[in-house]
């Protein structure tokens, strides 16, 4: 539930109990006992008063007060014989969406988007879950909703059955009648639907049980009624006192007052029936009739269970092309990107289920020496090039087939051609440096 949607609820709420509380005492009782104050009226507001302040009191609790959440650094103390682990893995509970461990009887809420500590539900009436920390606030509301609704239409009935023996013009007005009809309108269903939900909550606190923790003992119920399981045990249920003691606290004279709970939400006492202990990972219990499927990760992400390779990750022809000798056509964090002996990456046992064209045309092409250039996760990639040199590259590797193409090899010069050439290559100055001294020289002679 949104934020702002929630406090609407919340709003609507508290204007539905305001309606119900003093329209009966403003437009009803007190034009009833003739608009005077006496004892007579005292005696019978009072009361009704104070259990509309618990009542006010406890829901703004409920509102207020954080359920309970897990610790960022907590974690199960593993060595511990009663810690509760995953039936399915055997490891201990976590939840993926808070990556946190999960406390016994830790449920995550999908509105709250935290796991919440003992949870019971989502209240959408006071917009936040019902928890380890606010759920003996929750009842004490329940309760007085109950007793104050009852307390009320006790008031209204009596102001109706007392306009019986009254004569017509000493009955109540067309305010006041329309008052008393609005106000059993709203104070009946309220109370109808509000005590059997009391009455279901009382219930599961006699067992020392949450919402949640129902769901799973019908089923466990069901299953052992069936002849499916043996019977199990509610590792939390501790006697009808101490259920009670253990959410409202130890003292009977306080319940009805707002307390704080025993215990931090993290770890619960076990019960310990007929000598037999109770552990915390036998519960739920499972269907052993239920199909069962071996959890088991798969050897690599790259692959279905047969051990073939996905085809959606094979890659296309033109990226295929983009390799570059040496390259891989899966990237580095991929289980079969192997390094060979002399340092380079190969793809091994790779096929991606082309054609064997475009295989020897690949192969062809990784006999190119062609650069690699490292781009962060995405493995090596072919460096940009021109088209000269790609040209250069093609005809290169097209050129090495046998029998492909007729090659001019042409052949090596004469001397004479060698000397030549050679004093084609020489610098003038030397020419006329050389010149003079095979002048000199003949001069000489």
């Amino acid at each position: 539930m949104g934020r702002i949607l929630g406090r609407i609820v919340v709003g609507l709420t508290l204007s539905l109990i305001g309606f119900i509380a003093y329209s009966s005492q403003i437009f009803i009782i007190w034009p009833w006992y003739g608009r005077e104050l006496s004892v007579s009226l005292l005696a019978l507001l009072v009361p009704f008063n104070v259990l509309v302040g618990m009542l006010l009191w406890n829901y703004w609790l409920c509102v207020t007060t954080d359920p309970g959440t897990v610790p960022d650094n907590w974690r199960p103390d593993v060595n511990a014989e009663d810690y509760e682990v995953k039936k399915l893995t055997g490891a201990p509970r976590f939840c993926r969406n808070c990556n946190k461990f999960k406390p016994p009887r830790a449920h995550h809420c999908k509105s709250c988007k935290r796991c919440v500590l003992r949870m019971d539900h989502h209240c959408p009436w006071v917009d936040n879950c019902v928890g380890f920390y606010n759920y003996g606030h929750f009842l004490r509301f329940l309760f007085f909703v109950d007793v104050s609704c009852t307390y009320h239409a006790i008031m209204v009935t009596q102001r109706v059955l007392s306009t019986l023996n009254m004569s017509y013009w000493e009955g109540p007005g067309t305010v006041e009648f329309i008052f008393i009809i609005l106000n059993f309108v709203t104070c009946i269903p309220v109370l109808l639907m509000v005590g059997g939900f009391s009455l279901y909550h009382f219930w599961l606190l006699s067992g020392n049980t949450t919402t949640i923790e129902g769901w799973e003992k019908d089923k466990a119920a069901t299953l052992m009624r069936r002849g499916k399981i043996r019977e199990v045990k509610f590792p939390y249920h501790l006697g009808f006192r101490r259920n009670l003691e253990s959410v409202l606290g130890p003292n009977p004279m306080l319940w009805c007052y707002p307390s704080v709970p025993q215990g931090n939400g993290l770890k619960f006492q076990l019960s310990d029936t007929d000598g037999v202990t109770v552990y915390e990972d036998q519960w739920p219990p499972r269907d052993p009739s239920a199909p069962q499927r071996d959890f088991q990760l798969p050897d690599s992400p790259w692959t279905y269970e047969n051990g073939s390779y996905n085809p959606s990750l094979a890659p296309s022809n033109s990226m295929r092309r983009r390799v570059g000798a040496g390259g891989a056509d899966v990237p580095p964090y991929h289980p079969d990107y192997e390094e060979s002996l002399d340092g380079e990456y190969v793809a091994a046992g790779y096929d991606s289920g082309e054609d064997e064209e475009d295989d020897d045309a690949m192969e062809r092409w990784a006999q190119a020496d062609l650069p690699r250039v490292r781009r962060g996760s995405e493995g090596y990639e072919v460096r940009p090039m021109d088209r000269e040199e790609i040209l250069a590259r093609y005809v290169a590797s097209r050129g090495a087939e046998v029998g492909r193409y007729r090659r001019y090899i042409p052949e090596p010069p004469s001397e004479e051609e060698s000397e030549s050439e050679e004093d084609e290559e020489q610098p003038l100055a030397d020419k006329v440096q050389a010149w003079r001294a095979k002048a000199e020289t003949d001069k000489a002679k």
